[in-house]
């Protein structure tokens, strides 16, 4: 690695130093259904949103919830202390595309018609706030 890459690498990871967050990778569901779940828990407070994840009817909503208690548990971490209630909030999350399965289903006629069984990568950071303020 260059110098200059190496300089670029070490400024961003002092930048992650002071941000805390979780990823997901390879969640074998949609993003666009991923992204309706989401959006429900985007800006509220952290454990309001795990109680509408936990309430929540879809499949991803689950995956979505251990996501939000990681990132908790990484705030507390680097925190040395426990999370209260009315602490920390949903700062940022996204949703990304991962890579598609591509598969083929029998047709009439000979032909083939194609599957594409999707999957998506959800990141999540949470943040005090406090520190939104400042």
């Amino acid at each position: 690695m260059g110098v200059r890459k190496r300089q670029a690498a070490d400024a961003i990871k002092e930048a992650r130093k002071s941000e805390y967050f979780a990823k997901l990778h390879n969640v074998p569901s949609s993003p666009r259904k991923m992204r309706l779940v989401v959006d429900m828990i985007r800006g509220q407070e952290a454990f309001k949103a795990l109680g509408i994840l936990k309430f929540s009817n879809k499949e991803a909503a689950r995956k979505v919830e251990k996501l939000l208690r990681s990132a908790i548990a990484n705030w507390e971490q680097k925190n040395e202390r426990k999370a209260e209630a009315g602490e920390l909030f949903v700062k940022t999350v996204f949703v990304d595309c991962a890579p598609m399965l591509k598969r083929l289903r029998p047709a009439p006629q000979g032909r083939g018609y194609r599957i594409r069984k999707r999957s998506n990568h959800v990141t999540l950071f949470v943040d005090t706030i406090n520190n939104d303020k400042a």
